[in-house]
């Protein structure tokens, strides 16, 4: 990789966004990285410390701040829009989600479109923007395909909603703009993300990965009765998978990036036995034992892409961060 390429990562210093700036930076790229607010040392000192980081410019960026992305996107090789808003539980998630979403996303396409360096854009999507089906009753495979059934979130409203509909709907304008402006646009869809992160915060998407180890399976139920499956993927893999689209000159279009799909009990006895010092529950009775909508990868994995981390290797990953952090005993 030459060190002239240039890359910009939005939304830099979150889970997702803090590994690609390092692994972009450890194949000698330039990185553009923006923040909301980069004067907040605890919020972007894990990148300064980061081995390259004489390669590495952080810009102020904001979703809600048209125009904001101009600096950073300039001189950029590839964009990675990776940043979006998140608030769990949402009181007011059209005003708080939606529309940043949807707005942020084409006010970073619309700078793309008149920087005339830009090769390709990688947007970062979400499993839940394919994973709801509505009130389908037939088993089916999950692919790039699907979208999530945003009239069946809006009119049932199930947990975190709005961040369903918010990805769903920021994905389809930026397919929609992207076409219209000639934009070589590729978007990745992350599944339930694990593994240690390099930043401060724990990621709530790791929380909710280790929930059966750590005692509350009611989040993971209720994923699982919304989306039909448990579907996993180890965050270094969805990273790789990014720049990997990125470079690929055949690439179009969306790639799901998910390793294994499992369902709670399959994982609850997996954990039970990996895992046998933690008290993992086993009798879900009636609860549905196997994945109804497995997602699959076999788009990306066609592509070339090969997933270095299997379930054993997420968990254990993922375990040792969680030991380290205090939330698991050693």
């Amino acid at each position: 990789m030459s060190r002239e390429k240039t890359a910009c990562v939005t939304g830099a210093n979150g889970y997702l966004g803090s590994l690609l700036v390092k692994q972009l930076l450890d194949k000698g790229y330039v990185v553009h990285a923006t923040v909301r607010d980069p004067g907040n040392q605890a919020k972007v000192s894990h990148l300064l410390n980061l081995p390259g980081s004489e390669r590495l410019k952080i810009f102020r960026a904001d979703l809600t701040i048209e125009g904001s992305f101009d600096d950073a996107v300039r001189g950029s090789d590839f964009v990675f829009h990776v940043a979006t808003p998140v608030f769990i539980d949402s009181k007011e998630p059209e005003n708080e989600m939606i529309k940043p979403a949807i707005q942020g996303t084409l006010d970073v396409l619309r700078t793309c479109a008149k920087t005339k360096t830009i090769k390709r854009v990688v947007l970062t999507s979400s499993s839940a923007a394919v994973t709801v089906h509505g009130e389908e009753e037939h088993d089916r495979v999950t692919s790039e395909e699907c979208w999530a059934d945003v009239e069946f979130l809006v009119s049932k409203k199930p947990r975190n909603w709005g961040y369903r509909v918010s990805k769903t709907l920021a994905e389809k304008e930026a397919w929609k703009f992207a076409a219209e402006n000639q934009i070589d646009l590729i978007s990745v869809v992350p599944v339930l993300t694990s593994g240690p992160s390099l930043t401060p915060d724990i990621p709530n998407r790791v929380i909710l990965a280790l929930s059966l180890l750590t005692g509350n399976d009611l989040a993971l139920k209720a994923r699982q009765l919304i989306c039909g499956s448990i579907p996993l993927v180890h965050v270094d893999d969805v990273c790789r998978a990014h720049i990997f689209l990125a470079e690929k000159e055949s690439a179009s279009g969306r790639y799901i990036c998910c390793a294994a799909n499992t369902s709670v009990p399959e994982l609850a006895e997996f954990l039970s036995n990996t895992y046998p010092q933690y008290i993992v529950p086993t009798d879900y009775g009636d609860f549905p034992s196997k994945p109804k909508y497995p997602v699959s990868a076999e788009k990306l994995i066609k592509e070339g892409f090969t997933f270095k981390f299997g379930i054993e290797e997420i968990f254990d990953e993922s375990v040792e961060y969680f030991k380290a952090k205090g939330l698991l005993p050693k």
